[in-house]
């Protein structure tokens, strides 16, 4: 009976132990198990590695968006073809400042008239000219400077102030006939020499009278530099 009794009690043990044992493991099979921590030494996410290892693969990376470019704004319609262009003006035409003719002719007014690059007086003098009286075109205005050349096509831009609106013409030729009447066939008056820088009085379409040195008449219009071919002066 002993026995019997020592084996019952131990059983009883043994079945609370087991009761008390079962709640515990049910405890913690609830609990979920903590994400595993990264690894400190594993290197940082590339994302250029995945963007080429996924082009080598065929799929397209993942970008973050961007925005589109602006469009170009659309190009200047174009004239229709045939359409005529503008014609090229011909001709004199009128000056900026003046509203006179340019080209027209004029002479110098002094006998140092500096001759600019550019008109501006802090333009540098590219040379001077020494004669008055000398006759010049002026081919150029901008507010009070006149862009002129001499019959050697030599220029530049000069002072309005050191120009005057008297006319002169320059012989070319080795000696020309200044004749008492604009007739060929007229009596010679004088002869001047090549360069001679005479006063321009009337013209008519071939000959125009000119004075210089106390002789006045009348030479042929194309021996004289100064003086437009188709000019009439009365």
């Amino acid at each position: 009976m002993k026995t019997v009794t020592s084996i019952s009690i131990l059983m009883q043990i043994a079945a609370l132990a087991l009761c008390l044992a079962l709640p515990a493991a049910a405890q913690d099979s609830d609990i979920p198990s903590p994400p595993p921590r990264p690894d400190a030494n594993a290197p940082a996410h590339d994302a250029d590695a995945d963007a080429i290892a996924a082009a080598v693969a065929g799929a397209a990376p993942v970008e973050a968006p961007v925005a589109a470019p602006a469009e170009p704004p659309p190009p200047p319609p174009t004239p229709a073809s045939g359409t005529p262009e503008p014609p090229e003006p011909t001709g004199p035409q009128l000056g900026a400042s003046t509203n006179l003719p340019v080209p027209r002719y004029v002479s110098l007014r002094s006998n140092e008239v500096n001759v600019r690059r550019g008109p501006a007086s802090s333009q540098r003098v590219d040379w001077v000219f020494h004669r008055a009286g000398l006759p010049v075109q002026i081919t150029g205005e901008y507010e009070h400077w006149r862009r002129i050349i001499d019959r050697d096509g030599e220029g530049g831009w000069v002072h309005y102030a050191l120009l005057s609106g008297n006319r002169t013409v320059i012989v070319q030729a080795e000696l020309l006939p200044v004749l008492a009447q604009p007739e060929a066939n007229a009596p010679v008056i004088a002869q001047f020499e090549n360069g001679v820088i005479a006063d321009l009085d009337e013209c008519r379409p071939d000959w125009c009278r000119i004075g210089a040195g106390g002789y006045r008449g009348w030479a042929m219009k194309s021996a004289l530099w100064g003086v437009d071919p188709t000019e009439i002066r009365n």
